[in-house]
């Protein structure tokens, strides 16, 4: 008899890893969905949009001309220069190829950072709300997540009291994506240049720029990139991708611009990890990158028009404090108004607890803010259709009255 595998077998590092709550909570939705409940699904941050056909296109042709053997570690020559090419364009940041490493997905350019800086205690401050999986990747580093509370009423943004406030011997990074996954929220050209004042006075310590929502932009607050002030450059990794914007979530493409030191870093750890990234999506990925932004801007404009849709009918409801999100395609109220209440038998202590409640009672997936760092709100993607999004916000109606 073979005998069970306990989790006292396991590493420990793996046993303090956290499951992804997005994951889990779709995981759950399909396993609802599998049992005959009729689930909407409101927790994955994924386009419900097709990716575009001049972009398909290039993959066929890549098909069709024979790409099928491995590729460079950090990317084919072609696909660094389109990436160079478009920091240039959009970010205003000077790369050269040296500096670009191309991975499978922005998660695993993120990985490969931390990786690759962190040593053992090292701490890095995270600005929660934070994307689920900062926190466990900078664990798997050894590292010490260090959150910094923000709230509603600061539109979800450290400030740099705050910054200054969380910096310790042992600090070595600071990560924060823009616009904000979960929030929504853009920090401004003056916002972080302020933040990089503070930084000033600590050159130990590395900076990630998460930056895949960038084109998801509602036009209120420019982009901006902590790399393009001259002082920051050399401290700073910019992460990218092309999942959200070009609705290419299956097709695996990140990429970092970096100091040359750390890409090297990155390409040497990756080599002993996965090798490059796919072939044909790496062709595809040029096109996307090289053809004018403006090719996806009626997704933008769709999601534009679903988060003015959103906020308005969940401002219909007793209990949800909503900001106006600026960038991404979700919205992160505040939902604290219900922790403490009993609803069709079921007592509600904190957002998790609220978000099951959701998926139980209204049969609408959501995920709880404690996955990001901040335990008062609920995360919700708009990436769904119009009626989608009417049919969810009535069913949790129903289920809070």
């Amino acid at each position: 008899m073979t005998p069970s595998i306990t989790t006292q077998q396991l590493s420990e590092r793996i046993n303090s890893v956290t499951p992804s709550a997005t994951l889990e909570m779709a995981a759950k939705a399909r396993e609802l969905r599998a049992a005959g409940k009729d689930i909407i699904g409101l927790s994955l941050g994924e386009p419900d949009f097709n990716t575009p056909d001049y972009i398909k296109e290039a993959a066929v042709q890549a098909i069709n001309d024979d790409y099928n053997s491995y590729t460079p570690v950090d990317g084919y020559v072609a696909l660094k220069d389109a990436i160079i090419t478009k920091f240039e364009r959009d970010n205003h940041l000077q790369y050269e190829r040296a500096q670009i490493v191309v991975s499978t997905g922005a998660k695993q350019s993120l990985y490969n950072v931390a990786q690759v800086i962190l040593n053992k205690g090292d701490e890095v401050i995270l600005p929660c709300p934070y994307w689920v999986s900062y926190s466990d990747i900078v664990k798997l580093a050894g590292g010490v997540p260090i959150e910094v509370p923000t709230s509603i009423e600061n539109d979800f943004k450290m400030t740099p009291e705050q910054l200054e406030a969380a910096i310790t011997p042992q600090t070595r990074m600071l990560w924060y994506s823009s616009p904000c996954n979960p929030s929504g929220s853009i920090y401004s050209q003056q916002e972080l240049r302020a933040l990089a004042d503070v930084l000033q006075r600590y050159p130990q310590i590395i900076v990630v720029s998460d930056e895949i929502y960038e084109h998801i932009n509602y036009g209120v607050t420019a982009h901006a990139s902590m790399a393009a002030f001259e002082d920051m450059y050399e401290r700073t990794v910019t992460v990218n991708g092309v999942a959200k914007a070009f609705a290419m979530t299956g097709w695996r493409i990140g990429y970092i611009g970096a100091p040359a030191y750390i890409a090297r870093a990155c390409n040497k750890l990756q080599g002993q990890v996965t090798s490059g990234a796919n072939c044909i999506a790496q062709r595809a990925v040029i096109t996307a990158l090289t053809e004018s932004p403006d090719r996806i801007q009626y997704m933008v404009d769709e999601f534009k028009g679903r988060r003015k849709l959103i906020l308005g009918l969940l401002d219909e409801i007793d209990g949800f404090k909503c900001n106006e999100p600026e960038g991404a395609f979700y919205v992160y109220p505040d939902v604290t108004a219900y922790f403490g209440k009993t609803m069709n038998g079921v007592t509600v202590n904190n957002a998790s607890d609220f978000a099951m409640y959701l998926l139980e009672h209204a049969n609408v997936a959501t995920v709880t803010g404690d996955a990001f760092g901040n335990g008062n709100c609920i995360r919700i993607s708009y990436a769904a259709s119009e009626a989608e999004i009417k049919e969810a916000v009535s069913r949790i109606k129903a289920a809070l009255n």
